[in-house]
């Protein structure tokens, strides 16, 4: 996992721990949205490095058979 999606998963906890810490419901709303946010950020970026994994193993199996023929 990279940094980066640590670093968002880190932030949405932290917007959790907010929102479970306030009693105002406009700042409990705002970090639970904030929460989403980054966890789509991290989803976006894990399926974006998932994807870039697969293509690299494909890639690599194309060349093997080209080598094997």
């Amino acid at each position: 996992m990279s940094a980066t999606i640590d670093f968002y998963l880190t932030q949405a906890e932290k917007c959790d721990v907010d929102a479970a810490g306030t009693k105002l419901v406009q700042v409990r709303d705002r970090s639970l949205r904030a929460a989403a946010a980054w966890r789509a950020m991290a989803d976006k970026l894990i399926r974006a490095e998932t994807a870039r994994a697969e293509k690299e193993r494909q890639i690599e199996t194309a060349r093997n058979a080209a080598k094997v023929d």
